[in-house]
């Protein structure tokens, strides 16, 4: 701009009046010069050539991917115009605004070919687009240099500066899989869907099937890119991750790694490889949902559409939920598998093999009885751990060992081990001191015999509904698991079925008991219900336990307002109440023996028959109470008890004396 020049440095390179030491600015000379040179290029323009190694990678890109002759040379001209910082500069002088039009009338000009070649080879359905090497931004009006997008610039300085093979160039965007540690045996709770998924795999990759696509979705830490590496692993195939990353190790964004998917798969179009793109969330829900914001996929759901029926390459799609994926995408997927928390049983197979030598075995039976310990959490609190073994004591070890396992537990949003603690049974436990309507002892004998049962336990919070169902799971040998509102119910339309579905279908690969506390919030009567998802809830739930084929138990402070249909499903329906006076007084033993007091005369026995409502949830009260605040006689007991009792409805007026 100094001599009048819109870039000094282009107008020196011409050597151009007014930029040397001596001459002033001429623009009528300058403008002779530049035609005269425009002349004299293309006299010899057919003995251009692009440098090397370019010339020799847009060569064996013709080969891999099938540009055609125009395609090549827009790729060409685009990798040059990302690389040369002169060249980018002139390119601005051709304009700012160019629309389609005049950006196709412009690249027809420079590379002397037919517009209308260039258009067919800038749509969006031709080669270019669809492999992802070369795209347009059609949105704007921009210079020449704006409206082509490359994949990459380190694609583009790649094919500049290096000839070599298709990984290198995609290297940072494609990354070739490790190996895996775990095996196929890891995986006994999805067995049933690998005997059918390898199979298909390996005809798909035998008669190389397009349209092959495999979504594999759980919460993190399960074991689903373990699983991808294994199958490839199986099926003899290079497995390739799309990176998340960008070049200059930023988080990549969907649209970032969409066209490395799309290169990927015209790279290795005719190989046997294997895509693996983890992280979907990145592409199917980087949408600003709450303002109506569309995803990546959703902005280009016909492409997406396309992908997925037409991909040379089998790939693998990993998630943490799919919930948010569009319904139209899902059903395009092959197979659709759901990779859970390994059952009780797996959980501890992979404690012992992981931590055996620094755990006791009640403490791995502890951490196995937890639902949420994902594998993940496991095999890294281990490698951690271990890597201390010669410092540390072997009860050192496994005190911090449990510490790190509950505290991730806890940062990921669940209760911790602390909770499975509270949720104990108490030493001693006895069914004979529960005050219900039914024989207990000869309730757990009948499931042991049958192996199923639907039982709804009703009564009073604190009647010991709970512990019986810890009780009897203990008995049968089986997991509990416990759900509860939080678990259960969802703020989205069919999120509460979608959450009672997979409660039961978890139970049932656990080989579990599950209890739905407070299960009156789920099985209300639906003559009572104002909108139509309660409806769907309670059709959910009355579909889940006839189909159910395990132990169900339902537990509810109010079996009034439970739908009828709900009530006859239930085999049996046992009533909780406050303790018999006689069940009372030797709870009150049991706890005085185990806090430690002395054993109680019979003389505070009549001081007991006045407690009414007393039920076990107040003994265990004051023993959470004495780590406290301790209690120091039998007394002083009876009155702690006395004093719960008068908070209860209808026993508000009982007095807290007893003499």
């Amino acid at each position: 701009m100094e001599h009048g020049y819109d870039n000094d440095e282009i107008a020196t390179l011409f050597a151009l009046p007014g930029t040397g030491l001596e001459g002033e600015y001429d623009p009528v000379l300058a403008r002779k010069l530049l035609q005269q040179c425009h002349l004299e290029a293309e006299e010899c323009s057919e003995e251009l050539v692009f440098p090397q190694p370019l010339s020799e990678n847009l060569q064996k890109l013709t080969h891999l991917v099938g540009l055609n002759e125009t395609e090549c040379q827009l790729l060409g001209f685009s990798v040059m115009l990302n690389q040369n910082r002169l060249l980018n500069d002139a390119s601005d002088c051709l304009g700012t605004e160019l629309s389609m039009l005049k950006l196709t009338y412009t690249l027809a000009v420079l590379l002397d070919v037919p517009q209308q070649a260039v258009q067919e080879a800038l749509s969006s359905r031709a080669l270019l687009a669809e492999s992802g090497l070369l795209t347009i931004e059609r949105d704007f009006k921009n210079v020449l240099s704006s409206k082509l997008e490359i994949l990459s610039s380190s694609f583009a300085d790649r094919l500049m500066s290096e000839s070599t093979s298709p990984v290198d160039w995609l290297r940072d965007m494609i990354v070739p899989s490790p190996a895996p540690h775990l095996t196929l045996t890891d995986y006994p709770h999805i067995q049933d869907q690998l005997d059918f998924l390898l199979p298909y795999l390996q005809l798909a990759v035998r008669d190389k099937r397009h349209g092959v696509n495999v979504f594999v979705y759980g919460v993190p830490g399960t074991g689903k890119t373990q699983l991808t590496r294994l199958l490839a692993e199986h099926l003899a195939c290079p497995l390739y991750e799309v990176a998340s990353e960008d070049d200059d190790g930023d988080p990549a964004d969907g649209e970032q790694r969409l066209s490395t998917l799309r290169a990927a798969q015209a790279f290795f179009k005719n190989t046997d490889a294997l895509l693996l793109f983890d992280e979907v969330e990145d592409v199917f829900n980087d949408g600003d949902g709450y303002f109506g914001g569309k995803s990546t996929a959703q902005t280009r759901k016909a492409w997406m559409n396309r992908v997925l029926e037409g991909n040379p390459i089998p790939t693998f799609w990993l998630g943490n939920r799919i919930d948010s994926v569009d319904p139209a995408f899902i059903r395009r997927f092959d197979w659709v598998i759901e990779l859970p928390v390994p059952p009780k049983a797996q959980r501890e197979r992979i404690l012992r093999h992981s931590c055996g030598s620094v755990l006791t075995d009640q403490a791995i039976k502890r951490l196995a009885s937890c639902e949420e310990l994902a594998p993940a959490v496991i095999s890294r609190a281990a490698q951690v751990i271990g890597s201390l073994q010669d410092q540390f004591s072997t009860e050192q070890l496994s005190s911090a060992l449990q510490q790190m396992m509950n505290k991730t537990l806890i940062a990921q949003g669940h209760a911790g081990l602390n909770q499975d603690d509270a949720q104990r049974l108490p030493d001693g436990y006895d069914p004979g001191l529960i005050n219900c309507d039914a024989d207990l002892l000869w309730i757990a004998e009948g499931i042991k015999r049958h192996g199923s049962a639907r039982l709804c336990l009703f009564g009073p919070p604190g009647t010991g509904k709970s512990a019986y169902s810890r009780w009897l799971a203990e008995q049968l040998d089986k997991p509990l698991h416990i759900k509860r509102g939080a678990d259960l119910f969802c703020k989205w339309v069919g999120g509460t079925e979608k959450n009672i579905a997979r409660v039961f279908q978890e139970a049932k690969e656990d080989h579990a008991v599950l209890l739905i506390d407070e299960v009156d919030s789920f099985l209300q009567d639906r003559n009572r219900s104002q909108n139509s998802w309660e409806i769907t809830g309670v059709n959910e739930m009355l579909t889940r336990m006839e189909a159910y084929n395990g132990v169900f138990i339902a537990s509810t402070n109010r079996l009034e307002g439970i739908d009828s249909a709900a009530l006859r499903r239930f085999d049996l329906k046992v009533k909780f109440d406050a303790l018999k006076p006689q069940q009372a007084w030797k709870l009150l033993l049991n706890y005085c023996q185990s806090l430690g007091l002395p054993e109680p005369d019979a003389e505070w026995q009549a001081a007991m028959h006045k407690l009414d409502g007393l039920t076990p949830g107040d003994f265990a009260v004051l023993a959470r109470q004495h780590k406290f605040r301790p209690i120091h006689d039998v007394r002083a007991m009876i009155e702690a008890l006395a004093a719960e009792c008068v908070l209860k409805e209808p026993h508000k007026r009982q007095p807290i004396g007893f003499v």
